[in-house]
């Protein structure tokens, strides 16, 4: 899985493994989660976003079935 650097101010990274439909969100929290069945068009879209906060919030958020791989870090967490 490749992963990209993202201007936001909610994402750090997002990386796509077209094979296993897998998206993963780095947020700026440091929490990075696993997003089950999300279609390489869906990816492509959020990267091209003016929001990618936005975009995340319409259209993945609550949308496709999801995994915490790691916790908001105690120090970045607001």
């Amino acid at each position: 899985m490749q992963y990209v650097r993202v201007e936001s101010t909610t994402l750090r990274s997002a990386g796509h493994d077209a094979q296993s439909a897998v998206l993963e969100l780095q947020f700026r929290n440091g929490a990075i989660y696993h997003y089950f069945l999300v279609p390489r068009r869906v990816y492509r879209r959020l990267l091209q976003a003016d929001s990618k906060g936005g975009y995340f919030n319409q259209n993945i958020r609550s949308r496709y079935p999801y995994e915490c791989i790691q916790r908001p870090s105690p120090l970045t967490a607001s």
